[in-house]
C-alpha cells in the first residue's frame, strides 16, 4: 500500500485494489454530488508527463484538439482515435511550462502509453509515468468554487489553472476542479479541503462527470464510438480547425456531412443491479440488435443508477431503451443533445 492509500486509510477510507470504494458512507457521499461538495481521491486515474522540443508538435499531431493553442498553465479536454476515427482514450491534458500533464484512467494507461511512445520515432519526446511524483484529487460541488479561492487566492476560469503551496489546482467548469499535488503536500491539503467537503470514493467523481457530461473511455469501450457520438466536441475536446491526426478525415466527416447516427445521453436505471460500461442497450426498433452501449456508470443520489450511453438517434428519441436485452429493464432518458447539435 503507498504511503498516500495509507493517509487515506487513516482519514476512514476503504480502499479497494485500484484506489477508494468510500469512506464508510457511500449514499451520503453520492448525496453531496448534488446537494454539497465532495473531496475524492483519484488514485484510479493514471498520470502521465510529456515534455521534450517536440512535444506540442507531437501532441497536436496525435490527439483530437488542438494542443498548439494551449498556453501554459491551461487545460483541455482531449482524445485519441485510431485510423478508423474511433476513440482509443479521452483524458485531462494539461499544460505546464516544462511539459503536459496527461491524466486518464490507470486500466489503459500502459497500453496507451506503449502505443503513444511508438509514434515517437525520433522526436524530441519523453513519455514518463508522474502518478509517483503527484497525488490526483477531485473537487467539486456547489461552494468548491469558493473554497478554492480561499485557499489558492482565487477560482481559475474554466479550463485554467492556479498553483500554491506544492498544489495544482486545474478548474474544469465553476464546480468541478482536479488538483495535483506532491506527496509532501497533499495530506495537509487534504486535511484542509475536507473541513468544506464531504470525502468520497470513486463512484462519486464518476457521477460528478455523468452530470458534466464528459465521456471516460475505458478498457470495455475502446475503439466503439466516434468522438461526436461520445458528445465530446460538445465539452470541448475536439477541434475542427487543426490540421491531422489519426482517424481526423472520419471524425471531420462525420461533422460536415452530417452522417451521425448515435449520440450519447443521460439516463437513468432503476434497481439495485449495478450496469457496466461496454454493455449493450436496446430498442424495439432494432430488435435483438443492440441499439447502443454504456459509456459510465455511478449510483444516483434517489437509488438506482445513472449512466452515459451512446444510442442510435431513433430510439433515443422513442424513449424505449431496455438494459442488457430487449425485455432488460428500461431506462429514463434524463437529458440529450438538442436535435441541432446531434446532426
Amino acid at each position: 500500500m503507498s504511503t498516500w492509500l495509507s493517509f487515506l486509510a487513516s482519514r476512514g477510507a476503504r480502499l479497494t485494489a485500484t484506489g477508494v470504494a468510500d469512506f464508510g458512507d457511500a449514499p451520503k457521499e453520492i448525496a453531496a454530488v448534488r446537494d454539497g461538495t465532495i473531496l475524492a481521491d483519484l488514485s484510479d486515474n493514471a498520470l502521465l508527463s510529456i515534455a521534450g522540443d517536440d512535444a506540442v508538435a507531437f501532441l497536436h499531431g496525435q490527439f483530437t484538439n488542438d494542443v498548439e493553442s494551449l498556453p501554459v498553465g491551461a487545460a483541455q479536454w482531449n482524445g485519441w482515435c485510431s485510423a478508423k476515427g474511433r476513440l482509443l482514450a479521452t483524458f485531462l491534458l494539461v499544460r505546464r511550462a516544462n511539459g503536459f500533464l496527461l491524466m486518464l484512467p490507470s486500466e489503459i494507461s500502459e497500453p496507451f502509453a506503449k502505443r503513444l511512445r511508438m509514434y515517437v520515432l525520433r522526436s524530441k519526446v519523453r513519455i514518463e509515468d508522474a502518478a509517483s511524483r503527484l497525488v490526483r484529487l477531485a473537487f467539486a460541488g456547489k461552494t468548491a468554487g469558493s473554497v478554492v479561492a480561499r485557499h489558492f487566492g482565487f477560482t481559475p476560469d474554466p479550463m485554467r489553472s492556479v498553483e500554491a503551496e506544492g498544489a495544482l489546482c486545474v478548474a474544469l467548469d465553476a464546480e468541478r476542479f482536479v488538483l495535483f499535488a506532491s506527496p509532501d503536500a497533499a495530506p495537509s491539503l487534504w486535511d484542509k479541503l475536507a473541513l468544506n467537503a464531504t470525502p468520497a470514493g470513486a463512484d462519486a467523481w464518476t457521477l460528478s462527470l455523468v452530470d458534466a457530461g464528459v465521456p471516460v473511455i475505458v478498457a470495455a469501450t475502446q475503439e466503439a464510438f466516434v468522438p461526436q457520438m461520445a458528445n465530446f466536441e460538445l465539452v470541448g475536446g475536439v477541434s475542427f480547425k487543426k490540421g491531422c491526426y489519426p482517424g481526423q478525415e472520419i471524425v471531420a466527416r462525420t461533422q460536415y456531412r452530417g452522417i451521425l447516427k448515435r449520440r450519447m445521453a443521460h439516463a437513468h436505471l432503476d434497481g439495485e443491479a449495478r450496469p457496466s460500461p461496454g454493455q449493450g442497450v436496446f430498442s424495439e426498433a432494432f430488435g435483438d440488435q443492440a441499439a447502443g452501449t454504456i459509456v459510465s456508470v455511478a449510483p444516483a443520489p434517489a437509488g438506482g443508477f445513472d449512466l452515459l450511453v451512446v444510442a442510435q438517434l431513433e430510439s433515443l428519441g422513442r424513449g424505449d431503451l431496455r438494459w442488457n436485452s430487449p425485455g432488460g429493464p428500461a431506462l429514463t432518458i434524463v437529458e440529450q443533445p438538442a436535435l441541432e447539435a446531434a446532426t
